[in-house]
């Protein structure tokens, strides 16, 4: 507890370069998607593939509603597993069924079939521009276009902590999600398919 209460103020001041630049980011990431056609591949990354990506990829093809777009999500780690008990939980509240969920690595093949990758933080932003070799362009930090005053460009990991934190963590995304389709031009549309099979991001009878 004392160890918290030492360590706050520094991590305010290591992450106040994200509060202050965070308009500026949140404009950028907005003007970059109104400039691109709408993607038919669209790929979501965190560390696991347990928590944030899945429930982001659900909820983002659930926002875009009908239109023909491909939404997959993928980690960096330890394929097979399933979503927390609490991130189930936190998902359903929020009607996302994430039970049938089962994480999946990022591959050459996802990486770059995606048109846009959606990342959590920079550390992600910077393994997949250096291992995959995708343009910066085309790697988006999720937390960048919170319409909300923010503390971290980042959106928090709730892995193995308790519900609540899962909460907040899915309650950003969501937020964050909204204003990606509407950066998008994309408040409602055509069809989207969650794929989550571990398999190519190929379009089934796209247009």
């Amino acid at each position: 507890m004392v160890d918290d209460l030492l360590l706050a103020p520094a991590r305010r001041l290591r992450h106040a370069p994200d509060r202050l630049l965070h308009p500026l980011r949140r404009r950028a990431a907005v003007r970059a998607l109104r400039t691109r056609p709408l993607p038919r591949a669209i790929l979501v990354v965190c560390h696991g593939n347990i928590c944030r990506s899945p429930f982001a990829a659900a909820v983002l093809a659930r926002a875009l509603g009908p239109e023909r777009v491909l939404v997959a999500s993928a980690g960096f780690v330890s394929p097979g597993r399933p979503v927390p008990v609490e991130g189930s939980i936190a998902a359903a509240r929020r009607g996302v069924d994430l039970s049938g969920h089962r994480s999946q690595l990022l591959t050459p093949v996802l990486a770059a079939e995606a048109e846009i990758i959606i990342v959590m933080d920079t550390r992600q932003q910077r393994m997949i521009w250096e291992r995959f070799g995708r343009a910066p362009a085309d790697v988006m930090l999720l937390g960048d276009l919170d319409p909300d005053a923010i503390a971290t460009r980042a959106i928090h990991d709730p892995v193995e902590q308790p519900l609540e934190v899962f909460e907040e963590s899915y309650a950003r995304i969501e937020r964050c999600v909204r204003a990606f389709v509407w950066a998008l031009g994309r408040s409602s549309g055509p069809r989207v398919t969650q794929h989550t099979s571990g398999h190519s991001l190929q379009l089934r009878g796209g247009k």
